[in-house]
């Protein structure tokens, strides 16, 4: 891990323009500029407390809230006994679109794959009926799919289809391309629900996702249409710390 010399934190404060912006919005300001432009890559090290307080003059309260909020914004990550580092950068989709995976992982320049864990043909349980809008016994297809970033799992995939939508669905090799693109081109959507939450992951998911039984998963469950018909019900389980999601709303 690379650290991040003094000087270059004083030159970055020094030459942000006067404002009427309180000094912690400032030193704030200057280090997630540095961090967005990459400048200050992931895993290094930045200036204690005690080092920016001394280098820049400003008080220890000042210093410990821009460095508490970029860590609460995810910017930051402080490690007990060794510092405060420059955080990994987050997955992320947009809250209120659907997009194909491969393609989000291809955008941030990583190698996406997956491992196909269930592709089956089977009734539809009266839960399952209720969540694609059909009678029970109605045809369905299963899939749960585990997809990778830099070798990296990142998203559990289950996923209930109607049958009568996507009638070769569990025809298709899902390690060679994504379900999205396979059910864009045979039903494409025109509506969609997501429901999102945090979840505390069982532990086949734990061992699936590679994480500690005590980490957080953001769960998103997504029912998409195509015209009238419910085409698939989906839940989506993503480590917490490893993706966020992201909305931009109007005025």
């Amino acid at each position: 891990m690379s650290v991040t010399p003094i000087s270059a934190l004083q030159n970055v404060f020094r030459d942000l323009p006067d404002s009427s912006q309180p000094i912690y919005a400032k030193l704030k300001h200057a280090i997630a500029q540095k961090i967005a432009t990459d400048e200050w890559q992931a895993e290094q090290r930045v200036p204690s407390e005690a080092e920016i307080v001394k280098a820049l003059g400003v008080s220890r309260m000042t210093v410990n809230r821009a460095l508490r909020e970029l860590t609460a914004e995810g910017l930051l990550v402080r490690h007990q006994g060794m510092g405060t580092f420059v955080a990994e950068k987050k997955a992320h989709s947009a809250l209120f679109e659907v997009h194909n995976i491969a393609e989000e992982v291809a955008e941030r320049g990583h190698q996406h794959r997956s491992e196909l864990l269930v592709l089956e043909s089977a009734k539809a349980s009266v839960e399952e009926a209720m969540m694609l809008g059909v009678r029970t016994n109605h045809r369905i297809f299963r899939s749960v799919v585990l997809h990778y970033e830099n070798d990296l799992p990142i998203q559990i995939e289950e996923r209930v289809v109607n049958a009568q939508r996507a009638p070769k669905y569990d025809k298709q090799d899902f390690t060679k391309h994504t379900s999205y693109e396979y059910l864009m081109r045979v039903a494409p959507m025109t509506e969609g629900e997501h429901l999102v939450e945090a979840i505390i992951p069982t532990p086949k998911e734990c061992e699936r996702l590679q994480i500690s039984s005590t980490e957080p998963c953001l769960q998103i469950k997504r029912r998409t249409w195509a015209g009238d018909d419910i085409i698939t019900a989906t839940r989506l389980l993503h480590p917490g710390s490893r993706f966020q999601l992201f909305g931009h709303f109007g005025r």
